[in-house]
């Protein structure tokens, strides 16, 4: 069951997404300025920052970006055109093909990171507040709000 939501709620869910928002378009006009699609950099981040045991592949890139899987076999077909990321086969599974940024990518990507966690601190204490804001309501027995 949920509470009924007051203005508050709504006020603090609205500054939630615009705050998202702003972080969205800052990193889309960053990644446009280094030269990639938003879309580019966000697959070269999910790469570089992938923590399996196992190198990324397509389907787990796919994953991550949250597209159809040929949508992702598209992109990274660009991106290998482009110069910025390798295709390999598995040692283990030849049928299981590994993706790796070339040194070239590891460059933009690490100019593109710095800013983004720059604009993350900048923006990180409003957004903390936000939510804590909304997490003290929830604590206090106030509106169930889902946030999204």
């Amino acid at each position: 069951m949920t509470d009924a939501l007051e203005t508050l709620d709504y006020r603090r869910l609205a500054s939630f997404r615009y705050a998202l928002r702003q972080f969205a378009a800052f990193s889309e006009a960053a990644a446009r300025a280094a030269g990639l699609t938003p879309q580019q950099h966000q697959a070269l981040l999910a790469i570089r920052g992938h923590a399996g045991p196992e190198a990324m592949s397509i389907g787990k890139l796919a994953e991550q970006l949250i597209v159809h899987h040929h949508s992702a076999v598209g992109l990274v077909d660009r991106l290998v055109a482009e110069g910025l990321v390798e295709r390999q086969h598995a040692a283990a599974d030849r049928r299981r093909v590994e993706l790796s940024l070339t040194d070239r990518a590891e460059r933009v990507l690490a100019g593109l990171s710095v800013v983004h966690r720059e604009e993350i601190r900048r923006i990180g204490t409003e957004l903390q507040a936000i939510i804590a804001e909304i997490a003290a309501d929830e604590d206090q027995g106030g509106g169930n709000v889902a946030v999204g």
